[in-house]
């Protein structure tokens, strides 16, 4: 059972998730789930398309989001405004869940959302290190 870890009371971030967590991300009421995992980066891991299936069979949303390095501008206001519009938690996810972490708090410090200590309190309260992507 992979770990959900809360950010916000709107974001809670992952490392790979397994097929069978999608029904309990549902039932934990989360409403949209981001996967920020390109396809094929290790073995064994599910593709977008799967993830997509089942996300789908539990009643969630879903959003591919894949990101390689460092998030580009359109993959951190993507995932902003997918956030920002759910009607519920959402879920995100990546190798580690640094990336899906990274990417949603560059969205937040762009709009001006949350002050860049208060992101970096927020990651490390989820277990990320978020200060030297931030600059606090």
């Amino acid at each position: 059972m992979t770990a959900f870890r809360r950010v916000t009371d709107s974001l809670s971030v992952s490392p790979q998730i397994a097929i069978d967590d999608l029904d309990r991300a549902a039932g934990e009421g989360f409403v949209l789930v981001i996967n920020n995992r390109p396809d094929d980066e290790e073995p064994g891991q599910p593709s977008s398309a799967q993830v997509e299936a089942a996300a789908r069979a539990a009643g969630l949303d879903y959003l591919h989001v894949p990101v390689r390095g460092g998030p580009t501008p359109d993959q951190v206001e993507a995932v902003r405004r997918a956030v920002e519009g759910a009607d519920g938690p959402v879920l995100a996810f990546c190798r580690s869940g640094t990336r899906s972490i990274v990417t949603w708090s560059l969205g937040q410090a762009a709009s001006g959302a949350a002050d860049r200590a208060t992101l970096v309190r927020q990651g490390a309260d989820a277990g990320y290190d978020l200060s030297g992507v931030l600059g606090v």
